[in-house]
Parts: C-alpha cells; sequence; structure tokens
C-alpha cells in the first residue's frame, strides 16, 4: 500500500478532501488529493452549515468551535445529515497532551463520536466514519488529541481508490442524497413519532454498522479495529479504560510489561463513545477485573467526576456489578507528555490496598515508576530547527518514521523514532535518544540531553571546538557529562539530505573537560533584568492582583494557558468571559446554598453554643455590602475551628471554602471587544453578580493611523449599564492608578470592568518600548485614564473620575451625553475643558493655528511689511541641538539685509511638499542625528520628499542649495564613512533627481575643523550669496550673543523673568535664559522626548516639564522629609524619587503650574534646591558609612559647614519661590561676597571620602577632602582638586580628568582652603568657552604648582605632605553595619537608585511606611543607593520584617549589577543620544550568564552607562563603561581603576548590542581563565593588551 508522512490533520483532510464534495474549514488543509470519491475536487468553504442537496459533506475543526456549533449540531442530528466532523480536541497548542473536555461537553448532541488514538487511526477511522455516516444517515465526531496526534508526523499508510469504492459504493451514496430530509419537528412531536413507530420500522443500528463497516475494513486493508477493544491478560484484574493517543501509550506499556513478566492486567480501548452501548463494554471486559482506572484528559468545572468515568459506572451498577472498584483520574491537560511512567504510577495506584477514587495522572508519579520500554526503533531528539527535522525524517522512505516537536524554553525540540518495522510508534516522548542533535548550541537544551541513553552521543552545530565551552551554558555542559554523553561538531543542515551516520563520519570529536562534571548549577539564579520575551503578556496585572488580593484572589478562566492570547485560533474558550463566568456562577451559587444552610442551622436549638456564635457572626457579616474581606476572614475561620471541633453534616469540607471571600476575576484580551452584545462580556455585565473582568489590551495605539483603528470600546459599552464599575488604567503610566481601580473594583458589589493597557509588539515584552507606547497613548488620548463607580452616584457625587489629561472623541461624547462634563469642570476647575477634550476635537485646529501663527510671524519678522524688492528665499532647517537652526536664521536675517522675501521655518513646518514648484530659491540647512540620521523635526519632509516621483512634480524652475552639518570622526570606522553629512547628501540628491538647479556644490560643516562647522560655513556662504547674484553689500553685523556671565549680571543677582515666566500659562516651558537661571534654583526645564515626535505631528507643543534637584550634603534625609518627597513625588511629580549620583533626591515629571508649589513644599521641610545645580557649588558628597561609625557625624558636620559656607546669598531664591508674592525685575538688589555677579565659570562639585571607602568617587570631582582619622577623630584632610568627568564626541579638546593631590591640611582650615579653591577657580576659569571652564581645565592651563601657591596665598593655610590613606575599592557596603550607640544601619540596593513601585517590587510602598516609624535617618549613597541609618537596637528585629515584607533586604543579586551606575538620560535628559537608565538593567542581565558560567558571579566589576559623554553616572571611572553615542550605540570604554583611582580609556566605538555582546563576552571568560589572584578587571585588560594604560587627563585619548 502506499505511504505518506502525515500529521493527524493531515491525514483527516486528506480524507475529507478525497471523500466529500463539501468541505467546511476552519483550518486551512495543506494537503491535495489527485483522487476524490465524487470525480470532482471538494468545494471549500469556511462556514459550517447543513447542506440542503445532502452533498457529501465534511468539517474539519478544533474542539472549541464546538461551543459555537451547538445549536448547528443538533440541526445535523435532526435532518439525519450524514456529515462528518473531524475536530481536533483540545484546549492548549502548547503544554497540554490532549484535552476532551469540548468533546465531552457535546456528547449528548445525538452525533456519533468516534475517536482515534494514532495518526493512522485518524485516517482510518476517518474513512470509517464517513462510510458509518453514509450507510446510517448520522452525523458523526471523529476526534483525536489535538497535541499528540494532530501534531505529530508519521508514516501513515494510505488507501487505494479501488478499496474506498468498496467501502463507500456509488449505491450507498446515491440511496443517502436520495433521503428526503424530515419535516421540522418540535421536540414534543419526534418524541411521538418515535413512540409511535410501527413495529415493522427499520430502525438503524449505528454501533452495529460501525462494527460491520470496521470489519470489511480490516478485511480489505489488514488494520482491524472494533468499536470497543480489550488488550492484556484473559482473567486480568486490574484493567486501565482509556481513549485517545493515551490509550495507545497504555497498550504499548502493558505489553512491554506483560513481555518482561505476566501479570493479570488489561487495557480497554474506546473507540466509538457514542452511540455508547453497555453491553458492549461489558463483553470485553474480563468477568476476573475487580479494579478498572478510567483515564480521560478532560477537566469539568461544573462536575465533580468525568464523563466517561460515569458512563462506566452506570454500566456496571445497571448489571448489578458492585464488585468491581472504579478509579477516575485525570491526564494530559496540563501535561506536555503521557508515558510509560505514567501508566505505570496508574498501576500501582489500582494495587493500593486503599484505593483514591479521584487522582491525577501527572500528581501521583514517583522516581520509582520511571520504565524504559525497548523498541528496535532508533530515537533521535534535534533541538533548533522543527523544519531541519522533518526534512529529516522525509529523507527516511524505506522506514516506518515518528516525528513529535514541543516548544520549551524558547526552542523547538523534535522527538524522532525511526523503525524498519511496519505500524504506530509509541506516541510518548523519546525517553532513551541514541543521540541529540543542538543545530545552534547557545540555545538551552538540557530537557532534551537529559533525555539521552547512558553514553549517547550529543551533536552541537554552529560552533567550532575552540568557541564550544564559551558557547555552551552551564546547566547543558553539567547535562552532558552527567550523561558521559560522546560530543561532536557536526554540520547539521546535512541532516536534510543525509542520514545521522553518514553525518557521523564527518564529525569532529570533542573530549568533554573533566570540569563539566563538577559544575554547579543548583546556586540560585540571579535575577535578570533582560527582557522576557515570552513572559506571558498578561503578568505584571497579574501580579497585581496577586499582591493586593491574595489567598482571596480567584481567577476563573485561561485556566489551559500560559497566557490568555495563547494560540486563541486553536483554543479561544480557554481564555473567553463564557469559559470563567459559568465557574464563578457556580461558586456564587454553592455560597448561596451556603448561606440558606447556614440560616436553618441557627435555628437549630440543638447546635453548640459556640458553634451558633460563629455561624451568627458569619452571616451577618457576609449579608452586610459595608463588611471588609478581612473581617469576613477572621468569621470564616472562626466557623472552621468550630466544625473542626463538632463536625456538622450539612457543611462539608467543600462547602467550608465557600465561608471565605474571594475576589473574582477573568482575565482576558482586546479581542473581547468582537461583537459585544453577543459576547460573554455582555453576559458577565448584565447579569449583576459581583465578578470583575480584568481586559488587557496589548495594541498600539502611539501613531495616528493606529488609533484610527476601529475597535469597540468594552469601556463604553459597560458604562452604558450605569450599574457596572469601569476603570482604564495602565500599569506603565499610573502605578498607583491600577492599584485604586483594582482595589475599588473588588470593593464594587456588582461586575467591574477594568481596561488595563499594555502594548507589546508581536507578544515580545520590552518594557523600554512598552513604556514608550504608553506614554503616547496617553498623552494623545488614545488610551485614557478614568474610572467610573456607581457607588459615587448614589451618593449624589460624580462617578466619573479622570486620571489623565485627554480623552477619546467617543468617550467625550458618552460624557456630553450623560451631562458629565459641566460636572468634571465643576469639580475640578483647575482641569479646564480645553484639557479633557478629545483630541480628534482640539489637534486639528491647534496644529492650523500654530502654523499659521508661525507663518505670519515669520514673514513680519523677516520680510518687513512689503519693504522686500528682492528676489524670494525659502530658508528651511532641520536641527536638533540648535547648531543648524542658528545658521539658517542668520542666513535668512543677512538675507532679509540684501533685500530678499524671505521665509523661514523648520524643514517639516513646510506643509505641502508638492509647493515646492511654487518656489523659486530654496536653501535647506540640515544637521546629522543618529547614524546619519535626519533630525527630529526634519523627518517628515524627507519622507515626503523622498516619495515624490520624477515627473509627479515640476521643479525645473527652483533653484536650490543645501548645507550639511555633521563630524567625520563621529563614527570612525571605515565602513560607516558614509553617515558623515549624510542628510544633506541625500537631501541634494534627491532635489537634483527631481529636476531642481543646483545654486553650488553642497556645503559641508565638519565638527572637527579648526572653527567646528563654522570653517566649512565661512568659506561656503560667500559662493552662496554670490550664486544667488545678490551683490556682498555687508549687513552682515550682528549684535554680539549675550555670554552667560553678561547673562547673570543681567538677571539681577539670578531673579531674571522667571516670575513672569511662571505666571504665562500660555506654554509649558520657560525662555531659554530664565531656563538657565533656573538651574540655579535647582530646576532644569525638560520635555518628554518619547512623546516629541507625535506630539509635533499633532500640532501640539512639547511635553514640557520640569526636574527639581534637592540639596542635602551627605544625602541626610529625616523620616519626616522622606514623607514629604513621597507625597510631592505622587502629587506633582511622575510618581517616583529618584536618588541621584550626587548623593541627592530629584523629582520628574513636574508641569510648570506645579513647580512653585514642589519648590515650597520642599523648602518647608527644611530641605532645599537652591545651588542643587548651576555656576555654583553644588550639592556635597560624603561617604554614608564610615568603617569608624563615629567618624560619620564628623565629616557630616563638615559637609554641612561648607554648603552653609559656599551658598549663594541672594535674596532671588526666597523672593521666587517661598515669599506669598512673586518679586520681578530689579526691585532688590544684593551682593554676593564670594560669587559676585557673575558667579562662577561652570559648576562646581566637592565631595568628602572616608579611606578605606572611594564610594564617593573623590578623583572624579573638582574638590575634593580625604578625611584622616587618629584615635577616631578627623584631624585634617588630604585635599584634591582638578577632577572632572565630562567630554564631547570627537572633540579631543575636551577629556575626563582625576584630581591632582595638593597636601594635607588641618581640619580647623578645611573650610578656608575650600573657598580658596573656589576662588580661585572663579578668577581663573575660562570665561569664554564653556567647554573649557571647569577647574579641570584650569588646572591644566595653568599648572598645579601655581594653584597651590594661590590657594595658599588666599586661604592663609600651608599644605603640608599629604598624610597616609589607603582606598580599597569605590562600592557602597550592603547589609548591615553596626554604628554608634548600638544603632544600626541596612544598605539596600536600589536600581539605579529609583523608587518607584513595580508589580515585582514594591519599593516606595516599603519605605513610605517604614518613615512612618523609623526614629533614625536615611542616607543616600553616592552609587543610588539606600543606607536605613540609625536604626536603634529595639526596632531592630520589626525592621528586618519590614524589609523582608517588601524585599527589600534582597542582596542576592550579581557582582555586577550591585556594582552598575547608570545616569537618567532618555526620556527627559535633552542632551541624551541613547538610553541609559532604562537600558543597562537588561544589558547586565544578558552579560550576566557568562560571568556565572565563568565563575564569576559574585566578582565586583565597576560598570557604568551613560546616555551622552558629560559623565554623569562617572563613567570615565569605570572597570567596564557603556557611553552613548546614538540611539542603541555606545562607545565602549574598559581599564578603569578598581578604586576609582583611574580613568578608563576607549575600546571599541559605537556598539550595539550584539556587537557589545560579541566582545565582552570572550573579554569575560578569559579574564576568568588569566587573571592573577586579586588582580581586578581594569588592571587585567590593561596587563592582556585590551588598551592601554591612562595616567592624567591629557592622555585619555591617546
Amino acid at each position: 500500500m502506499p505511504s505518506e508522512l502525515l500529521n493527524g490533520d493531515d491525514a483527516t483532510a486528506l480524507v475529507a478532501l478525497t471523500l466529500s464534495e463539501n468541505v467546511h474549514a476552519s483550518r486551512t488543509p495543506l494537503v491535495s488529493t489527485s483522487y476524490t470519491l465524487s470525480g470532482q475536487n471538494a468545494k471549500v468553504t469556511s462556514d459550517v452549515s447543513v447542506d440542503a442537496n445532502r452533498a457529501v459533506s465534511a468539517s474539519l475543526l478544533s474542539s472549541a468551535e464546538l461551543l459555537q456549533a451547538i445549536p448547528h449540531l443538533y440541526q445535523l442530528a435532526a435532518t439525519q445529515t450524514g456529515q462528518v466532523l473531524h475536530v481536533s480536541a483540545g484546549e492548549s497548542t502548547e503544554k497540554s497532551f490532549g484535552d476532551y473536555s469540548h468533546i465531552m461537553a457535546v456528547r449528548q448532541a445525538g452525533l456519533g463520536l468516534l475517536s482515534s488514538s494514532t495518526v493512522q487511526e485518524a485516517y482510518d477511522l476517518a474513512i470509517i466514519a464517513h462510510a458509518v455516516a453514509i450507510q446510517t444517515s448520522t452525523p458523526f465526531i471523529h476526534f483525536y488529541d489535538s497535541q499528540r496526534v494532530s501534531s505529530e508526523y508519521a508514516t501513515v499508510q494510505t488507501v487505494a481508490p479501488e478499496i474506498l469504492q468498496q467501502l463507500i459504493t456509488p449505491e450507498q451514496i446515491e440511496s443517502y442524497k436520495q433521503k428526503s430530509l424530515p419535516a421540522p419537528q418540535t421536540a414534543y412531536l419526534r418524541y411521538k413519532a418515535s413512540q409511535d413507530q410501527s413495529a415493522d420500522a427499520v430502525v438503524v443500528d449505528v454501533s452495529e454498522t460501525v462494527k460491520n463497516v470496521m470489519a470489511q475494513f480490516g478485511t480489505l486493508t489488514r488494520r482491524h479495529y472494533s468499536p470497543v477493544e480489550y488488550t492484556g491478560h484473559p482473567d486480568a484484574e486490574l484493567v486501565i479504560v482509556a481513549m485517545g493517543a493515551g490509550a495507545a501509550v497504555v497498550e504499548q506499556t502493558l505489553a512491554h510489561l506483560q513481555s518482561v513478566s505476566p501479570q493479570k492486567i488489561g487495557v480497554l480501548n474506546i473507540r466509538l463513545y457514542r452511540p455508547w452501548s453497555d453491553a458492549d463494554l461489558l463483553a470485553h471486559l474480563p468477568e476476573s477485573v475487580r479494579r478498572l482506572a478510567v483515564l480521560e484528559p478532560v477537566q469539568d468545572h461544573t462536575a465533580t467526576w468525568n464523563p466517561l468515568f460515569l458512563d462506566i459506572t452506570a454500566a456496571f451498577q445497571s448489571s448489578q456489578r458492585d464488585d468491581v472498584e472504579i478509579l477516575s483520574g485525570q491526564y494530559g491537560v496540563h501535561s506536555l507528555d503521557f508515558n510509560p511512567a505514567m501508566v505505570n504510577a496508574v498501576l500501582r495506584q489500582l494495587r493500593q490496598p486503599t484505593i483514591e477514587r479521584r487522582f491525577v495522572v501527572d500528581e501521583i508519579v514517583k522516581a520509582e515508576d520511571a520504565l524504559d520500554i525497548k523498541t528496535e526503533a532508533e530515537q533521535f531528539i534535534i533541538v533548533g530547527d522543527a523544519g531541519l527535522s522533518k526534512k529529516y525524517v522525509q529523507s527516511q522512505p524505506e522506514s516506518s518514521v515518528q516525528l513529535y516537536t514541543i516548544e520549551k524554553d524558547d526552542t523547538t525540540h523534535s522527538h524522532i523514532r525511526i523503525s524498519t518495522r511496519p505500524g504506530s510508534l509509541l506516541p510518548s516522548l523519546v525517553q532513551q535518544a541514541k543521540a541529540v542533535v543542538v543545530v545552534d548550541a547557545s540555545v538551552n537544551s538540557v530537557d532534551s540531553i537529559n533525555r539521552l541513553a547512558p553514553h549517547g552521543l550529543v551533536a552541537f552545530g554552529g560552533v567550532s571546538a575552540i568557541h564550544l565551552d564559551v558557547t555552551l551554558s552551564s546547566a547543558v555542559k553539567k547535562a552532558v557529562a552527567t550523561k558521559g554523553a560522546k560530543v561532536v561538531l557536526v554540520d547539521s543542515k546535512a541532516l536534510s539530505h543525509s542520514n545521522f551516520d553518514e553525518i557521523l563520519k564527518t564529525a569532529e570529536l570533542v573530549e568533554v573537560p573533566a570540569s563539566w562534571a563538577t559544575i554547579d548549577v543548583s546556586a540560585p539564579q540571579v535575577r535578570s533584568k533582560a527582557p522576557q520575551s515570552k513572559l506571558p503578556i498578561e503578568t505584571p496585572y497579574i501580579r497585581l492582583l496577586d499582591q493586593v488580593f491574595q489567598d482571596r484572589l480567584e481567577i476563573a478562566n485561561a485556566v489551559h494557558s500560559a497566557s490568555v492570547w495563547s494560540a486563541s485560533d486553536a483554543q479561544p474558550s480557554a481564555s473567553s468571559p463564557e469559559f470563567g463566568y459559568g465557574k464563578l456562577v457556580s461558586k456564587i451559587q454553592q455560597q448561596t446554598r451556603l448561606i440558606d444552610t447556614v440560616e436553618n442551622l441557627i435555628k437549630d436549638t440543638t447546635i453548640p453554643s459556640e458553634t451558633f456564635k460563629a455561624l451568627s457572626n458569619w452571616l451577618l457579616l457576609v449579608k452586610s455590602p459595608s463588611t471588609k474581606p478581612n473581617q469576613l476572614t477572621d468569621a470564616a475561620n472562626a466557623v472552621v475551628s468550630v466544625l473542626s471541633a463538632n463536625p456538622i453534616a450539612s457543611i462539608s469540607a467543600e462547602d467550608q471554602a465557600a465561608l471565605f471571600p474571594k475576589s473574582n476575576w477573568l482575565i482576558g484580551s482586546d479581542s473581547w471587544s468582537a461583537d459585544l452584545g453577543a459576547s460573554g462580556v455582555h453576559h458577565v455585565i448584565s447579569s449583576g453578580e459581583n465578578i470583575n473582568m480584568l481586559i488587557v489590551d496589548t495594541t498600539s495605539y502611539s501613531t495616528e493611523a493606529e488609533r484610527e483603528q476601529h475597535k469597540k470600546d468594552i469601556g463604553l459599552y459597560a458604562m452604558s449599564f450605569g450599574s457596572v464599575y469601569v476603570a482604564s488604567v495602565a500599569v506603565y503610566s499610573s502605578y498607583t492608578g491600577v492599584l485604586h481601580a483594582l482595589i475599588e473594583a473588588d470593593a464594587y458589589q456588582g461586575p467591574s470592568v477594568v481596561l488595563a493597557y499594555l502594548p507589546v509588539d508581536n507578544q515580545v515584552f520590552d518594557p523600554v518600548k512598552t513604556l514608550k507606547e504608553t506614554k503616547v497613548a496617553v498623552d494623545s488620548g488614545a488610551w485614557p485614564l478614568y474610572r467610573w463607580n456607581p457607588v459615587l452616584e448614589a451618593q449624589n457625587k460624580e462617578a466619573f473620575t479622570l486620571d489623565s489629561q485627554r480623552i477619546k472623541k467617543d468617550l467625550e461624547k458618552f460624557l456630553e451625553r450623560e451631562n458629565h462634563f459641566s460636572q468634571i469642570v465643576l469639580s475640578q476647575p483647575a482641569l479646564s475643558k480645553t484639557l479633557v477634550s478629545s483630541l480628534e476635537s482640539d489637534v486639528k485646529k491647534r496644529q492650523e493655528d500654530l502654523k499659521r501663527k508661525a507663518r505670519e510671524d515669520y514673514a513680519k519678522l523677516l520680510s518687513g511689511l512689503g519693504g522686500a524688492e528682492g528676489p524670494p528665499l525659502t530658508v528651511l532647517f532641520g536641527s536638533d541641538n540648535g547648531n543648524a537652526e542658528g545658521l539658517a536664521k542668520k542666513i535668512a536675517t543677512r538675507a532679509k539685509a540684501r533685500n530678499l522675501k524671505v521665509k523661514f521655518m523648520a524643514m517639516d513646518d513646510y506643509e505641502d511638499i508638492q509647493e515646492l514648484a511654487n518656489e523659486t530659491n530654496l536653501l535647506i540647512v540640515c544637521s546629522t542625528a543618529g547614524q546619519g540620521e535626519l533630525p527630529s523635526n526634519g523627518r517628515e519632509f524627507w519622507k515626503a520628499l523622498n516619495a515624490l516621483l520624477v515627473g509627479e512634480v515640476q521643479l525645473s524652475d527652483l533653484n536650490f542649495a543645501v548645507f550639511g552639518l555633521g563630524d567625520r570622526n563621529y563614527w570612525p570606522r571605515a565602513e560607516d564613512a558614509s553617515f558623515y553629512n549624510r542628510p544633506g547628501k541625500i537631501i541634494e540628491a534627491k532635489l537634483e533627481a527631481l529636476g531642481a538647479n543646483r545654486l553650488l556644490a553642497l556645503g559641508l560643516g565638519d565638527d572637527q575643523d579648526a572653527d567646528g562647522y563654522e570653517t566649512g560655513f565661512q568659506a561656503w556662504q560667500p559662493e552662496f550669496w554670490k550664486a544667488l547674484g545678490v551683490k556682498d553689500v555687508g549687513g552682515d553685523e550682528e549684535p554680539p550673543k549675550i555670554t552667560d556671565d553678561q547673562m547673570k549680571i543681567n538677571s539681577n543677582y539670578l531673579r531674571g523673568t522667571i516670575a513672569e515666566d511662571l505666571l504665562d500659562t500660555s506654554r509649558g516651558d520657560i525662555s531659554e535664559t530664565n531656563g538657565k537661571l533656573l538651574k540655579f534654583h535647582g530646576s532644569y526645564g525638560q520635555d518628554d522626548r518619547d512623546l516629541r515626535e507625535e506630539r509635533k505631528k499633532m500640532g501640539l507643543e512639547k511635553a514640557y516639564s520640569f526636574m527639581i534637584r534637592v540639596r542635602m550634603p551627605g544625602g541626610v534625609s529625616t523620616p519626616a522629609q522622606w514623607i514629604v518627597m513621597d507625597k510631592l513625588a505622587d502629587s506633582h511629580a511622575n510618581g517616583a524619587i529618584k536618588m541621584t549620583t550626587r548623593q541627592a533626591f530629584q523629582l520628574h515629571g513636574i508641569i510648570k503650574s506645579k513647580l512653585r508649589e514642589t519648590i515650597r513644599g520642599i523648602n518647608h521641610s527644611l530641605l532645599s534646591t537652591l545651588a542643587a545645580c548651576g555656576d555654583v557649588n553644588r550639592n556635597i558628597m560624603v561617604t554614608p558609612v564610615t568603617e569608624i561609625p563615629e567618624v560619620h557625624a564628623q565629616v557630616q558636620k563638615f559637609s554641612e559647614e561648607v554648603m552653609l559656607h559656599l551658598a549663594p546669598r541672594t535674596n532671588a531664591y526666597h523672593e521666587i519661590w517661598l515669599a506669598d508674592e512673586l518679586v520681578a525685575g530689579h526691585a532688590v538688589q544684593d551682593h554676593e561676597p564670594i560669587y559676585g555677579p557673575t558667579y562662577l565659570p561652570r559648576k562646581f562639585k566637592i565631595v568628602i571620602a572616608v579611606p578605606p571607602n572611594n564610594d564617593v568617587d573623590i578623583y572624579a570631582h573638582d574638590l575634593g577632602y580625604i578625611a584622616i582619622v587618629k584615635d577616631k577623630k578627623v584631624i585634617g584632610y588630604n585635599v584634591m582638586i582638578g577632577g572632572g568627568m565630562g567630554a564631547t564626541h570627537g572633540n579631543k579638546k575636551t577629556y575626563p580628568r582625576p584630581s591632582s593631590m595638593l597636601g594635607y591640611v588641618p581640619a580647623d582650615v578645611a573650610v578656608k582652603v575650600g573657598e580658596a579653591v573656589m576662588t580661585t577657580q572663579r578668577d581663573y576659569g575660562d570665561r569664554t568657552n564653556r567647554k573649557h571652564a571647569r577647574l579641570k581645565y584650569t588646572v591644566d592651563t595653568y599648572g598645579l604648582d601655581f594653584f597651590k601657591s594661590e590657594i595658599e596665598k588666599r586661604s592663609g593655610a600651608t599644605f603640608a605632605e599629604p598624610a597616609e590613606y589607603e582606598f580599597k575599592d569605590n562600592a557602597d557596603r550592603y547589609g548591615w553595619t553596626k554604628g554608634e550607640d548600638d544603632k544600626w544601619h541596612f544598605c539596600m540596593f536600589v536600581e539605579n537608585g529609583k523608587i518607584k513601585d513595580t508589580p515585582e517590587f514594591q519599593v516606595r510602598t516599603g519605605l513610605r511606611e517604614l518613615a512612618e516609624w523609623h526614629t533614625g535617618e536615611f542616607r543616600l549613597s553616592p552609587n543610588q543607593h539606600l543606607v536605613i541609618a540609625n536604626v536603634p537596637e529595639a526596632d531592630l528585629e520589626k525592621t528586618k520584617a519590614h524589609l523582608a515584607k517588601y524585599k527589600m533586604d534582597n542582596l542576592s543579586f550579581s557582582g555586577l549589577r550591585l556594582n552598575a551606575m547608570a545616569c537618567v538620560a532618555l526620556p527627559t535628559c535633552g542632551l541624551a543620544m541613547a538610553e541609559s537608565e532604562r537600558y543597562l538593567p537588561t544589558l547586565v542581565g544578558l552579560l550576566e550568564q557568562t560571568m556565572e558560567e565563568a565563575g564569576l558571579k559574585d566578582d565586583a566589576i565597576t560598570i557604568r552607562m551613560t546616555g551622552c559623554p558629560n559623565g554623569c553616572a562617572r563613567p570615565y571611572l569605570a572597570e567596564l563603561a557603556f557611553v552613548g553615542k546614538a540611539p542603541g550605540a555606545y562607545n565602549v570604554y574598559l581599564g578603569g581603576g578598581h578604586k576609582g583611582e583611574r580613568l578608563n580609556k576607549l575600546y571599541k566605538e559605537s556598539l550595539r548590542e550584539a556587537e557589545i555582546l560579541a566582545e565582552i563576552k570572550p573579554i569575560i571568560k578569559r579574564y576568568a581563565l588569566e587573571r592573577n589572584a586579586g588582580e581586578p578587571f581594569g588592571d587585567w585588560v590593561i596587563r592582556a593588551g585590551y588598551v592601554k594604560k591612562t595616567i592624567t587627563g591629557l592622555d585619555f585619548h591617546d
């Protein structure tokens, strides 16, 4: 007979296409047939319907679709249609062997049910089902396991056409078609008709027909089947009953056991399940049977016992066979496999003296059940390439093969059996593989290697012998060694055309190192921060539910799925609301029945008084709507307690579970929004039951096109009912908002809908991208944050609460209709209708108004009122940092002076690209961003220009010129040379290609030239005027630009016009000058760069906000101050507290209207923001935990003295921020005794280090004090000056510099010395070039000796030789340390200093609660961590318990993570070129595995990252550093000192993630092997020759 390689789905589809005229398929058949019984190709449609003309029909379905098709099934049965439904039965496509739950749900629909247990059976029984259906006019469901049979490929012996024609004859088909459809009847009439049938009426016996057809099939094909088939000992006492693939496993397992040792055991395979025959069942079972185990892959939450068990039990009861004990076993629903060991476990269960009536097979398996079935088949596993596996088995034509692929750990594992004997192979995962082939050696292949036979073969592909040890994970190496496996390297792709033995002939044998056997893989894994691409999408929200409701949480649906998104096409009902709704209603009804029972019980005067009291109290509480869950839980515990002492028969153990309050939740995806009126969502919200739905929407709404997708709004639908609690939340926008909504939903006594936003791309969860998408969606109003609480409406309060600033148009209309807009505005006067109006209704008008105003302003500014008579000139610019805009503005001004008619605007503000045809002269000045990309305000213009085709617009009359700005050394690799000035080049080329006329050659401004881009511009500009034909009439004289010093002088001691700007509500930012002055007051103006591009498209201004930094010497805060900062973070900022690298608090996201309130709030707590930024002495850092406890108080006091002495004296700060009335202009005159009116040339930073700890990074700062201690007293300080981190990419005149030692001074003159250092910098620092204005450059310019003498002269102190000291490292001291007076300190790890609650780590809540009773203080560390300081001995255990409760005591991180630090960077820092704070945890996670494999898990390597070269996280002192150069690209630096004493050096430029890992991982591996004892990483990379040692800042670039 012919054979084909088919899986179960293909096999049944082949039969359906061969035997049917019509095929209704929800899945597209992947097979075709050259022969059909009807002589014509089957018509394939997607609808399922009854064929009125009685055509021979089949359906290809998943079992999930049966639930929706129940009415259709009854119609099939009623009309006696011989249609066959081939059903792949199961719920999960990944984690289930099989699941017949849906099949069992329709077992009473009147259709025949036929079950297959192998792929061959699926083919054969499909034919038999069609034959019986046609002969009996009975519809059949032919079903098989959706996993094992559906997906398993096997060699199938197909049936020849001549045999098919004997099984289904043309006469039978014609007879079937001629049979008329019965007239529609009611159920009563059908019943009467059946009672009135005459004695001679012919009744079709379907069961007998099945037997006959099976017998005929066996005669023709020699493959024999029976409806019920027994295999085993004729006098068996123990019998297992099963259906489907599980039955095949049981048959082969019992056959093996019988061959080893004869036993009285047997198996009954149920193939024909409906119609059911008790007699047939009993006839096939031995009379000797005494125990029966019924195995079913079914999970039915609505019934206690499974269906097949009930049928078999009923058969025995009806025959009065009470001597047989029957057990019910569930298998396969939650397991990937059903194997011989599980069968052995069932037999052991049957042999137990005391049996368990119900059991789950997965849960009873023990090690002793392991069973190796000997087979002549060769067994292999191929890991990592399912397609290759299929090609391999296809290349074995003379064999009987089996291929079954599962996915585990994001990798495919293909289990293969090859046999020379015909017949079905064991449908179970391979246990004793001859070989395991790992196509990609880097993947996790542990599970498959564990299935290898002892001393078997492991073949790795895609790796060379030299890289094998580096590539394999520790777990894989350990598994190989444990199995004693032979390891070879192969070209795994050759498997597609060669057999395994041939490939081994050319394989490279690799000796397995003895060290692999000693690898410890039992250690707890380091918490990885790498993105979890396969983590269930809704996980963050489920974690929140679990944290909020804990033991009360009841999630009723998606019980068969890893995620509510799992393979929705094949198993939608597992996550459907109907599925969980029924389960929850059942539980609610159970509690209702319990309430009735308790009401009756308390009327019984005979029950004990304790029981009466407990039951009465519980009943009172359960009926009260105001009862809190903890009250009811206590009452329930009391009832359980009394019932344990005095049981009551009417309250069972199952009933007792209903005593406790539950928070009932259904979790779903946005697919639930389809057909709301007919969906389960409607049933839930209209039921009035206390059921909550959490619906997670993963759609991106960050673009206009995505927002225009019309999807039904569940929130609006639910709110229209009026009695449903509704909330719209986003965990990446407002964590507390989500908590608030979940708690309110739970408290609401009725249905609740919580719409939760979590945008993902192709179900891959990337936290940074999700955060960006969420912000854009919330900011644009595409995902508004709101809550609708009907309880408030009943209290005459506003039911609707808006938690974001924008809403969607449809929501706006709903609110207007319900008259809620006026209520919102009345209740929240600060929230104007402009803010709450919809995006659609205001963006377009605002965009048009802004652009019209811009054009008018530019016209008035540059062209005057019509006085210009020269030729027209349109000047467009593309600029991110302002340089290109500045040049363009300069040309526009000079053009106007030459009497040209000038239009001037950003490239993206040029509305219609077609208008270029009407321009005469065009100049484009464009800078370069990233890797040759257009700047952000030029990208839309370029898209439109680049989309034009030649001839589409006439540009023959357009003259153009382009000037580009770039840096030829920014991307130094030869292959990256094309990035230099690429925007200017491509714009010029495109315009020329469109037919425009080039005025002159492209102008190129290069940052590497002597005067930067000005060098090229000055040479190009005269040629530009000449090309325009404009005389050089001068007019180039421009007023000199106001310097920063002049700005300070004009500001009247830092007042400027800040007060007026704060009152201007027309825009969210302040002027450039006031922005610079604001820094002195402790604040930076920023905007959210995640939202820039989208808001620009919408015509909105940038998402402006302000950052506030707090000045707090030594990072010390009282608990009361902490609470104030926490409250301000919620009420005025973005909900997070940032602990900075400057040992200070920082708040982000403060809008201008709240800026003054925030600074006032900070000052009311006795903290200040004055001089936290700006050209003054900033916050002073201090070692927070000193080795000698008594020293800290001394250095802390010293820091406060220095801070106070060097603080600005201006009254402007008090007037602007703290006084009741703002004072503006020059109303008040001040005096600055130390700074003078121009303050310092640049910022000035001071630190105080206490050896042996250099956690403050003393070498990175302008002025550093090293405390010298004698007898626990600080007697003086070694003074260091001239450190600094900032630099500019590509500008070698800028560099970081380690500070230089001046010498030792006594403690009593240290303050004067500090003033002298600062005033020397004040007087000698460079005030003409801010890039050269830091103290480090002043020291290098004048020399250290000059500085030393100048300081001595100004301070009156004389420097002695430096006192002896030693630094050991620059890390924090984690964990508990003893302080003074029996007080304790705990340094906790806070990644990148971000105090923000997340579902995984509620650190902000934990610290807020701690601050409410902590009597000590909080100390911020210089490395962005936190010290809980001065904990009294009496509070020690309480504090430990609190830290443990919130996981704040967790220090089980890798040494790499504990020593990592990043700046804020994107999205708020305007200077950032790449991610930093948001990306470093991910990169560390990617490097941790390599560190652990190299045995370096606990080794401290200092790793730092910044988003730009300015160095806020002090990267140039790190052993390993990453400095952002463009989005996703970083310069990599190596060789910093482990003590923070030496600068690192550039190793590689502009590496992206994959390149970083490829470079750094081998270095880490080599370091582990070659380092000397105690040799730090930074020292070793220099010794190994990766970089040269950096001595001073001047040789940093060498």
